[in-house]
């Protein structure tokens, strides 16, 4: 019997859906739009983003409820491997967990900035590159963010146009309403303007080159370090038309809205039950409500509240789920094909 088929035979009684405590990030542009969203209070002046779901080195998720409550999701990994998060994926990261899980609140202008493919991260800093996607909770009046260039512009160009402070001037600025959703593959340059609450759902990786801050500077006065040269070799300097992902709203059936080697990601309206089978994918699904509430029972009879602000991860040996919205719920799915 194949070692994946015995760890699942084991652990599959025991398998259940997993919460985890989040971690709250503090960055200067940080606001208080996360706590209000989540209906829960926290002990910091701003939270910028919270981690839900990570595995980054000295950020890694703990478990927050059932049998497992206090274990690091590295340690859950090592323990159940392929039955957390599938096979095909326990034989391709093994006991890294691969994907970044994030509530972002810019109350201010986040940098403009882009990240390395894997290629590029792997030979600089031993990491996974940082292909990404958003989708925007909330807006406030005229916000907006950038993604991709306005004009073509060389790798040249681009060294003096952030020298003389002109690089916002081949920026796509991108009006934002609630619902938008923005796939960003490694290499864009992009940046969330302020006025914005959205998720996002990355790679596991923490290298973000920042290419221009606003002549801002940190709460001991510093200016926050660009990386200019290391930016250069790693953005995509290609004109694209209809960054926005456009998709049709529908009730009760998955919209796909990225569907890439990193992540696949849906969005379901929900107003009545829907099943959902997670043995499709021989891969852990992760649920993010991004509004209402929901309950999800899994074919083991594991079940779990979800309301919005809130995220679950489903293992890989649970072969299928029930969504039950009470009464409506907005969720986004998240597995790896």
């Amino acid at each position: 019997m194949p070692i994946f088929a015995i760890a699942k035979e084991l652990r599959y009684d025991n398998m259940y859906i997993l919460k985890f405590h989040e971690i709250y990030k503090t960055p200067i542009w940080g606001g208080n739009k996360i706590a209000t969203y989540k209906g829960t209070q926290l002990d910091y002046e701003t939270v910028g983003e919270s981690w839900e779901i990570s595995a980054v080195e000295g950020d890694v998720s703990v478990v927050a409820n059932g049998p497992d409550a206090g274990m690091a999701l590295s340690e859950l990994l090592s323990r159940d491997g392929a039955a957390l998060v599938g096979q095909h994926v326990w034989e391709h990261f093994g006991t890294t967990f691969p994907l970044l899980i994030k509530f972002i609140d810019a109350c201010d202008n986040l940098s403009i900035q882009v990240h390395p493919n894997d290629e590029l991260a792997r030979k600089r800093h031993n990491s996974f590159g940082k292909t990404e996607l958003w989708y925007v909770i909330d807006v406030e009046e005229g916000a907006g963010l950038y993604s991709g260039f306005s004009q073509a512009i060389t790798p040249e160009d681009y060294v003096q146009c952030v020298a003389d402070n002109t690089i916002m001037d081949v920026l796509q600025f991108h009006k934002a309403q609630a619902g938008d959703v923005y796939f960003l593959p490694s290499g864009r340059v992009h940046a969330i303007g302020k006025g914005i609450l959205l998720a996002e759902i990355q790679q596991t990786s923490n290298i973000t080159y920042r290419i221009y801050d606003y002549n801002r500077v940190d709460k001991e006065g510093n200016p926050r370090q660009l990386h200019t040269e290391l930016a250069q070799e790693a953005i995509d300097y290609k004109l694209y038309d209809n960054l926005k992902t456009c998709y049709s709203p529908c009730i009760n059936q998955p919209i796909q809205l990225a569907d890439c080697p990193y992540f696949t990601t849906n969005l379901l309206h929900l107003n009545s039950e829907c099943e959902r089978l997670m043995v499709a994918h021989d891969s852990f699904v992760i649920y993010m409500c991004m509004r209402g509430a929901v309950t999800i029972t899994a074919d083991n009879g594991a079940s779990i509240d979800l309301k919005q602000g809130e995220t679950c991860l489903v293992p890989a040996a649970i072969s299928n789920v029930v969504l039950l919205p009470t009464p409506e719920a907005e969720l986004l799915e998240c597995y790896i094909d």
